[in-house]
């Protein structure tokens, strides 16, 4: 497993916020940011932009058709407390309007804040998304920036489906000897410095393999004793 410094927590803030993997309070905090911080806000802008062509290889998910459904039979019907508490919210909604109005005034007299994106980086981002073995779905997706030598892997499986495995990282380069770089847990995403010898190995056409094996990852260290998730070959932008 590679190890070395890794990513400034604005980076990797602003990495984690590009993919949407923020829980709805970190999410909101990072918002805040961007609104008062323009370089924060611009490399935000500047991951989305590297990670966006990741992201429109995956279908939507609709939801079951049942679900409203299902919604309408979960309200009480004809309660007097579920008909206040429904005021009540409808009350501090209105109320909440008034004061986004204002802010809006505020914000609207305010001087504009010119935000200047970083300079486009000179070698492109690679990317490549590690499709199931067996459905040939997406199963996660990795981005690697070459310049900051970070490798950042989203896992798109749902976390608990199988607590007595997990699921570890392989770069395979082309003389076709397997590295782990990492495990990553189901649901998540996480950036992986690559410093020294493992960043090389890191070009077009190299594959990234998921394998599934007991806590702790592989006991051989140079090879997956599991079975192959997922696989994938690194492209360029």
């Amino acid at each position: 497993m590679s190890e070395g410094p890794d990513l400034s927590e604005t980076e990797a803030l602003a990495a984690e916020h590009a993919l949407g993997v923020l829980s709805g309070l970190e999410r909101a905090a990072a918002e805040a940011r961007m609104a008062r911080d323009p370089a924060f806000a611009a490399l935000v802008a500047a991951w989305r932009e590297r990670l966006s062509p990741l992201l429109g290889g995956i279908a939507e998910v609709p939801p079951p058709p049942d679900a409203w459904s299902r919604i309408e039979r979960a309200l009480p019907a004809n309660d007097n407390r579920a008909l206040r508490v429904w005021r009540g919210i409808t009350a501090g909604a209105l109320g909440l309007a008034a004061a986004s109005l204002a802010v809006s005034v505020f914000l609207a007299n305010r001087p504009p804040v010119v935000i200047q994106a970083p300079p486009r980086q000179a070698a492109p981002l690679l990317n490549a998304s590690l499709t199931s073995q067996a459905s040939g779905q997406p199963m996660f997706i990795a981005a690697y920036d070459p310049v900051r030598k970070a490798l950042i892997v989203t896992s798109l499986a749902p976390p608990g489906g199988d607590p007595r495995h997990v699921h570890e990282l392989w770069v395979i380069p082309a003389d076709g000897k397997p590295h782990p770089l990492g495990l990553i847990t189901p649901g998540t995403s996480k950036a992986m410095p690559m410093p020294g010898k493992m960043a090389p190995m890191l070009q077009p056409g190299a594959t990234l393999a998921v394998s599934i094996e007991p806590p702790g990852g592989s006991p051989k260290k140079d090879a997956p004793s599991g079975p192959i998730a997922a696989v994938g070959k690194l492209a360029q932008v």
